[in-house]
């Protein structure tokens, strides 16, 4: 009988993966798969349905089922590891819809992240010069994680906007010019918006205090979406919570941990516990869906002396769709005579299981018509850094989200995530639709404030 323990099974199965003398590239990625989770799929298909790049190139192997019976045949030697089984993971975009799917309840996150950290890591140890990436290494690992630093780097975009000059460019098809990834950056960036001053340490809570929670400021979202983070603290605060911001957080680490760098994801995690007094708070409320989910695995990722206070930070984290809903919504009052569509951000409805709750909020806001959105569970193309690195899938996938979108007549269309926020906007400004693209909180804050929506957001 084929003996299914994987090498070094002690270990957590983001550290199975480091190899050694002896070991060739099929065993150091066979061992970072965890049997058990590969076993509990019965290959039934039903995943397939729900798998963006399945539903796009329509080839087994690009689906969950492909994907993971790929792995079974690596994982028992009977497949080698060549470039076009590594191509079929590497497609995928770790939105995890398969999981919401499966009847079996397969955990295929943890099949697929720590294939994607083999590989990355086998690949650099194979051909450490040939695959030295200065993107990932230093845009990825040395600007997105630290908020002043995206700041700076997105000034000369900032300047082309404010002088009118970027939209021109942009409706020339200029940026196309500009190669790789950084081409794909540029057209992400968007619209300025007034972001409202710094983040205090503190704010109360208006009226009767119901709660007295941290609030985690993050990095692409807090240089991008500040309006966003100041919409979402002004409805905490509406809903009686204290909020405390403490100083020393960072990035949550999702950037470096789904680029191949678990050690410097492990870094930023440690900053951010060692940041928050869980004592002194009834919750963490992260408003960004990529963020909260890395939040909420603090504890799965690393086996140290720090995994249980990492477990205890993650216990603590909430979104914040889910956090108000949990405590009860304080009725908005202004009118927003409008017609909304809700996009579901894959980390939220399929890594953190929260689907209901986002709607149940807005609908709560009075003259909103909150209409069904086809697909809503399909992701946008967006997927941390996907879109940069395969930018030809991503623009469909994104295509496809926007035409759902039209498709219901909608004037709004809300996402609870940075990057949703980002693809979806591109679409929205390339093909001049007729649409406003806003976090829920932002609505939301609207309706408090019994403001009327901007002209263009």
């Amino acid at each position: 009988m084929h003996e299914s323990t994987p090498l070094g099974k002690n270990k957590p199965i983001s550290e199975r993966i480091a190899g050694g003398p002896g070991l060739d590239g099929r065993q150091t990625v066979a061992a970072s798969i965890d049997p058990k989770v590969l076993q509990s799929c019965v290959h039934c298909g039903l995943c397939t349905a729900a798998c963006p790049t399945y539903t796009e190139l329509g080839n087994e192997n690009d689906g969950p089922r492909g994907r993971i019976y790929l792995m079974r045949l690596v994982h028992e030697g009977q497949l080698p590891l060549d470039e076009r089984v590594r191509q079929h993971w590497q497609l995928c975009l770790d939105c995890r819809a398969c999981e919401t799917a499966c009847p079996s309840g397969v955990r295929y996150g943890r099949l697929i992240e720590p294939v994607h950290l083999a590989l990355d890591e086998l690949e650099r140890r194979e051909r450490p010069l040939a695959r030295w990436d200065w993107f990932r290494e230093v845009v990825l690992f040395r600007i997105f994680p630290y908020r002043d630093r995206i700041r700076l780097a997105i000034w000369p975009v900032r300047l082309l906007q404010k002088l009118g000059v970027y939209d021109f460019l942009e409706r020339l098809g200029l940026w196309r010019l500009v190669p790789g990834r950084l081409g794909q950056m540029l057209t992400l960036v968007p619209p300025p918006t007034p972001q409202g001053p710094r983040l205090p340490r503190f704010l109360p809570a208006v009226g009767r205090r119901r709660a007295r929670v941290a609030f985690f400021v993050g990095c692409v979202a807090e240089a991008m979406f500040r309006d966003v983070h100041w919409a979402t603290l002004r409805v905490l605060q509406q809903n009686g919570c204290d909020i405390l911001i403490p100083p020393g957080q960072g990035c949550c680490g999702a950037i470096h941990y789904h680029n191949g760098d678990r050690e410097g994801a492990r870094r930023l995690a440690d900053a951010n516990v060692a940041a928050f007094d869980l004592d002194e708070i009834d919750a963490i409320v992260v408003n960004h869906a990529g963020c909260g989910a890395m939040l909420k695995e603090y504890g799965l990722h690393w086996q140290d002396t720090k995994q249980q206070a990492r477990r205890r930070f993650a216990a603590k984290v909430q979104d914040v769709n889910e956090f108000l809903d949990k405590l009860g919504l304080t009725l908005p009052t202004g009118r927003i005579e409008a017609v909304a569509v809700y996009h579901d951000a894959c980390h939220l409805a399929h890594a953190q299981k929260i689907v209901e709750a986002p709607r149940r909020l807005l609908r709560k806001i009075p003259g909103l018509v909150l209409k069904q959105l086809p697909e809503s569970e399909i992701c946008c193309g967006s997927a941390g850094v996907y879109n940069l690195n395969h930018p030809d899938l991503a623009g469909r996938l994104g295509d496809r989200k926007l035409q759902n979108i039209l498709s219901t007549g909608a004037q709004i269309v809300l996402a609870s995530n940075a990057g949703c926020l980002l693809q979806i906007q591109r679409e929205v400004r390339q093909h001049r639709a007729p649409l406003q693209v806003m976090h829920p909180m932002t609505l939301l804050d609207l309706s408090y404030r019994e403001e009327p929506l901007p002209r263009e957001i």
